[in-house]
């Protein structure tokens, strides 16, 4: 499982979600999502991190799963298509996790 493309970086997003679904991160300027907003309320800080790691940690998974259904060769180059199914299964779940985060850091600001 470690040989395909983009084990590594899922891992690590899932990992670094963990504490974010968690509420262990205060505010702060490096890690968790970081907007104007998040910075200057407690409450949606600790609520928008909690909803992104969550949606992160669901983007890293989907990945996984992916990966174990259609594992890559050792050799990379030699299934094209597959690689751009890895490459799919990576990036749009990832995309989708940041549009969402933005949308329900929106949200919250209508409700205060």
């Amino acid at each position: 499982m470690t040989d395909q493309p983009f084990f590594v970086p899922s891992l690590l997003i899932s990992v670094f979600a963990i504490p974010l679904v968690l509420g262990l991160i205060p505010r702060n300027r490096w890690y968790g999502i970081r907007t104007a907003q998040t910075l200057s309320d407690e409450r949606v800080w600790y609520r928008s991190n909690r909803f992104a790691g969550w949606i992160f940690l669901f983007s890293g998974i989907i990945y996984l799963v992916i990966a174990r259904m259609f594992p890559t060769a050792r050799t990379s180059g030699s299934d094209f298509a597959l690689w751009l199914l890895h490459l799919g299964a990576f990036v749009l779940p990832l995309a989708a996790s940041v549009l969402l985060t933005m949308r329900y850091v929106k949200g919250l600001l209508k409700l205060h």
